[in-house]
């Protein structure tokens, strides 16, 4: 494996709520990608078919319209495998590409109708090496998606390094970045919807005590990219132009931005990474090192 490598974060909107339009703009994007040498590209989180912002907005009381957005949500997920992944997997094989997508994931194994927030990884020979499903929802948030557990903790060897993810707030978790330290993780993905600068604070936090590189990428949502026959769209203020100003962003051990935040603007960040600089970082601070002191704290992970 090469030690510096590029990576990429796609900042790009999905077409909201449409699996199969969203999807063929994720091929997009890891087309251009790996046309431009990267090996890794890191898509928001649900980024198939879109965050569901109305769980903010919409009272669990107003039961007729959760429904149909549900309806519509579940319509659009994914499930693994299926005609979607195999596209992403084609893709990712012909650009010669590891590839980190958010999605909304069906409970496949069981009803079909239940919702996980998860991220697909698929390497760069397209073919997929697992999924990782988030924790636990935040807030609103859990009246769309059930609880992941311990099991998809998981970290992949890929030709960009060795990877893997958490989504969002799950970030704030000491245990789980502790987990996911001691699986020799080097590029943590962390897609989110948080655009704020506290977010952005704790990548750099999170980088720092890892020892790693992180890949922090956030849905862009204008008011326009979500169409007009959703009612929701009305409780917006009328001048509202952004609902989510992205401010993606790739992270050095050392916590300096290597590129980015990129706020209220679509596109695909680059940086080159070398790995020698996470062994630099640890030389004087390793969390699961010399750092760890087993002969005082004990880290047990459940269904492993």
């Amino acid at each position: 494996m090469k030690n510096i490598i590029k990576v990429a974060a796609a900042q790009i909107a999905p077409v909201f709520l449409d699996k199969e339009k969203t999807i063929d703009k994720a091929c997009e994007a890891i087309a251009e990608a790996g046309k431009k040498g990267a090996k890794l590209i890191v898509f928001p989180e649900a980024f198939i078919s879109g965050y569901p912002d109305w769980v903010w907005l919409i009272p669990n009381s107003k039961g007729a319209e959760l429904n149909d957005l549900y309806i519509q949500l579940v319509e659009n997920a994914i499930s693994v495998p299926d005609e979607s992944t195999n596209k992403l997997c084609k893709a990712a094989k012909s650009a010669k590409i590891n590839v980190a997508i958010g999605m909304h994931e069906r409970n496949s194994e069981t009803s079909n109708t239940s919702l996980y927030n998860s991220i697909l990884f698929i390497d760069e020979q397209g073919v997929i090496m697992g999924k990782h499903r988030k924790l636990i929802p935040t807030g609103g948030e859990r009246l769309i998606w059930t609880q992941g557990d311990g099991s998809t903790l998981k970290s992949y060897s890929t030709s960009a390094g060795k990877i893997a993810g958490l989504i969002c707030w799950e970030n704030f978790m000491p245990l789980a970045r502790h987990a996911i330290y001691e699986l020799g993780t080097q590029i943590l993905i962390s897609p989110t919807w948080d655009k704020s600068p506290n977010w952005l604070q704790t990548m750099q936090h999170v980088a720092r005590e890892g020892g790693l590189f992180v890949i922090s990428c956030c849905m862009p949502l204008k008011m326009k990219d979500i169409p007009d026959d959703f009612a929701f769209k009305k409780l917006y203020p009328k001048d509202r132009e952004w609902i989510n100003v992205g401010n993606s962003c790739i992270i050095a051990p050392n916590g300096k931005f290597l590129e980015g935040p990129l706020e209220a603007e679509e596109g695909i960040l680059y940086a080159d990474i070398d790995l020698k600089q996470i062994i630099a970082a640890k030389r004087m601070f390793d969390a699961v090192g010399h750092y760890s002191r087993p002969d005082v704290f004990e880290f047990n992970l459940k269904n492993r």
